[in-house]
């Protein structure tokens, strides 16, 4: 009963925040809202039981996500630009594109119903066999890494994908337009002492997060969005240049591609030993500890990709001058 009264207040919430977003034309304000709707949407994945889930939307797009918008608003301004057209159009858009969803919602088995299609496919065996076939406690690793270890690797390629086409189109802020590297804060001493105190504790975090993700909520997509929170916390106090004399911002797209390297080098290593791609049993004499050994490998290929594309994004935003 109380899990029911919390979903439906944090709902309610939802439903307010995304008015609000529609109707507010401060888009420092809409950027905000979104930000407290994803750590909302984080609550009520924690209340579903669904741990990794709401990390991940936590860390994105509570965290990272709003980072990466307000450095868009400096480049476009803060306030929306009234549109040219009439909103009938849009809305008849969106409610007919509305509409169709909730009719198709109409097929959908109850949350929770133990009859539902995915309780009696592969969910069953995911449970009752994955710690015997893979050897981790943590079954949503075992899952994401392991039985749909294809799956996860075409995602990290779509994030690589992503991150070069956002590259591409906003350079690395290296040309002409640059914005000076001198932060604005920089002077204040508190928080230079506070952030340099603080990022050793968040790249110790970020690395528990990439090694314990067989065993609790983690792995490498948080991990690396970690990471990167670490570089742009340094950023905002420290100053473009200062991050970027630590982490240039040409090794990123290089970093980007050696992670997804990694991830399909563990395949191609299985393949040469005549197993089937990503069949981490071939990597040791042991199934269980081959199973570890590439689910580690590939975790941290994902790591590594996802760190170099979100601090590449922030770099190219952060590093450029007003769009005028």
């Amino acid at each position: 009963m109380i899990e029911d009264l919390i979903d439906i207040v944090v709902l309610g919430f939802l439903l307010l925040i995304a008015v609000a977003a529609i109707r507010l034309r401060d888009l420092f304000a809409v950027v905000m809202l979104f930000g407290i709707y994803s750590l909302l949407t984080a609550v009520l994945f924690m209340d579903l039981d669904a741990v990794d889930v709401a990390f991940t939307e936590a860390a994105v797009g509570a965290g990272v996500t709003t980072v990466l918008m307000l450095s868009s608003l400096r480049l476009v301004g803060r306030w929306e630009k009234r549109p040219m057209h009439g909103p009938l159009l849009p809305l008849l858009v969106v409610t007919i594109t509305g509409g169709a969803l909730i009719y198709g919602l109409s097929d959908a088995p109850l949350l929770g119903d133990a009859s539902a299609p995915a309780h009696h496919h592969v969910a069953p065996h995911y449970l009752q066999q994955g710690l015997a076939e893979v050897g981790m406690p943590n079954i949503v690793t075992a899952v994401l890494a392991s039985y749909r270890g294809y799956d996860t690797f075409g995602e990290t390629f779509v994030i690589f994908t992503a991150g070069l086409t956002v590259l591409m189109l906003l350079g690395t802020g290296s040309a002409t337009d640059v914005r000076p590297a001198h932060s604005p804060i920089a002077d204040q001493i508190v928080l230079r002492v506070v952030v340099k105190f603080l990022i050793p504790f968040v790249l110790l975090y970020a690395l528990y997060v990439q090694f314990h993700g067989d065993y609790g909520a983690g792995g490498g997509f948080q991990a690396g969005v970690i990471f990167a929170t670490a570089f742009v916390l340094y950023v905002l106090v420290f100053g473009n240049q200062a991050a970027r004399d630590v982490m240039p911002a040409v090794w990123l797209p290089r970093l980007a591609a050696a992670g997804v390297l990694v991830y399909g080098g563990v395949g191609a290593f299985s393949l040469l030993l005549g197993k089937p791609f990503l069949d981490y049993g071939a990597l040791a004499a042991d199934p269980l500890d081959g199973q570890h050994l590439g689910v580690l490998l590939v975790e941290i290929g994902v790591g590594i990709t996802v760190f170099a594309v979100v601090l590449g994004i922030f770099y190219a935003l952060s590093g450029r001058r007003r769009i005028t």
